[in-house]
């Protein structure tokens, strides 16, 4: 009878060693080593080439260039994420909390795209999926359902049927004959990524892989498979409000910078066209400590309302409490506001609550919470019609900010009156509809407004 073989893996980083040690050498992890069996009958390679195809060495200057054909999702918001659509032959990776809509995304493009889809899932019943699909209203006659954990059936039933798009839901339930460790182990998720993925190389079929996510937020299983992949990309959203953020972590076919962002409804995953109309609130009083922003998510510029509340403080020590913004920062722009413009907010209470329950690391709104923040100090509502972007320095000062011009753009679409903008940013006030006002302090903005 033939030994088993075991190795240790790296948990973090992947990492293969011959015996247990404290410590992984390749990144410095403590007690992530976990033992597995590896190896349970020899691997056959399998080629899914056609005969006609083979590789050649040439020079690079001998390739003949071809024109970038990608296939189109009929979802603006993914296409314009991969840069212009679903490049054949790509794998993609889509990893997000438990229930933020992942499947539902994929079988909402799944239903939409017209083109042969394989939809693989190893944690629905065909009966569940189909009930999912009559939720979201749309139907494609090229869609089939393939309820499977092996791997090798898996791409049996691919060749014979050679789809565009495979769907896999998710690469933790897959299993390989070749690897003797249960699903969702190191080695599995590794061995099933490289098959799926000489596949997709091979036959030119897209595949979609859905990655659960650990603790901390980041796709479980080695980091190695996000390096494997062409795309990963991140769903991110709060399960209390209906948005949904899709995010490019890495594009080998395009930038990086891009963002989607969703609607959840009863019948799927809505694209939201304009997040800025849904994400400032209408009033009808205008109250003090409500401003708005110009942001930049990505390439994609957005405007933000955010609020704040200046109190006394009842309690010996004063709070200062943040939603969707660094606490850390927020105290950064207090001491800014005490110590460079006089303002005494040591001994008050400050709450800060940027709405939507989306979360923002733009240091270009820096200015609308230094506004929001005054306003509700001095009790005196911002005018409706007025915006900012500007980063605050610590000598008070209103720095300049990235692509104000987009930012400007935006604000102008929107009907504004008046945007607050830094003193060193470049721009040409006369060519806009809307009215530039520069400002270089934050003493020169409080002057201004109150």
């Amino acid at each position: 009878m033939a030994k088993t073989k075991t190795v240790y893996f790296c948990q973090n980083c992947g990492a293969q060693y011959s015996q247990w040690q404290g410590q992984c050498r390749a990144c410095g992890e403590w007690n992530t080593l976990v033992e597995e069996v590896v190896e349970k009958e020899t691997k056959q390679s399998v080629s899914y080439k056609s005969q006609e195809a083979k590789n050649l060495v040439c020079k690079i200057h001998e390739i003949e260039p071809q024109n970038e054909y990608r296939i189109s999702s009929n979802n603006e918001e993914l296409d314009n994420l991969l840069g212009g659509g679903i490049v054949p032959g790509s794998v993609i990776l889509i990893g997000g909390e438990p229930g933020i809509g992942k499947s539902t995304l994929l079988l909402q493009i799944s239903l939409q795209i017209p083109r042969k889809v394989l939809y693989v899932s190893g944690e629905e019943s065909g009966s569940q999926i189909k009930m999912r699909a009559d939720r979201l209203k749309t139907s494609n006659s090229e869609c089939y359902i393939f309820t499977e954990t092996s791997t090798q059936k898996i791409l049996k039933q691919a060749q014979e049927l050679a789809p565009d798009i495979i769907v896999i839901d998710s690469i933790q339930t897959l299993h390989s004959s070749y690897i003797e460790s249960s699903p969702g182990s190191i080695s599995q998720i590794r061995e099933c990524a490289a098959e799926l993925i000489k596949f997709a190389k091979e036959t030119s079929s897209s595949v979609f892989l859905i990655g659960h996510i650990t603790k901390d937020g980041a796709i479980a299983g080695p980091k190695i498979l996000e390096h494997m992949v062409d795309v990963v990309l991140q769903f991110e959203g709060d399960r209390n409000y209906v948005f949904r953020l899709l995010r490019a972590n890495k594009n080998r076919y395009g930038s990086t910078s891009g963002l989607g962002i969703y609607e959840m409804s009863q019948a799927g995953l809505r694209q939201v066209k304009n997040p800025s109309e849904i994400l400032v609130s209408k009033k009808e009083e205008n109250l003090s400590g409500n401003a708005v922003a110009v942001t930049l998510e990505g390439m994609r510029p957005m405007l933000i309302e955010i609020q704040a509340l200046v109190s006394t403080a009842v309690y010996g020590t004063p709070q200062r409490v943040t939603t969707g913004f660094d606490s850390k920062r927020l105290n950064m722009l207090l001491a800014v506001l005490e110590k460079r413009a006089g303002f005494h907010l040591g001994a008050k209470d400050v709450f800060l609550n940027i709405t939507g329950g989306i979360r923002v690391d733009d240091p270009a709104i820096d200015l609308a919470v230094i506004c929001a923040i005054l306003s509700s100090n001095e009790d005196i509502p911002l005018p409706d019609s007025c915006l900012f972007a500007g980063e605050i320095g610590l000598s008070g000062e209103i720095r300049a900010v990235d692509r104000i011009e987009q930012r400007i753009a935006e604000a102008e679409k929107l009907g504004y009156d008046v945007i607050f903008i830094s003193k060193y940013n470049k721009v040409e006030s006369q060519k806009w509809n809307i009215r530039v006002e520069k400002v270089a302090k934050v003493e020169d903005i409080y002057r201004l407004l109150f």
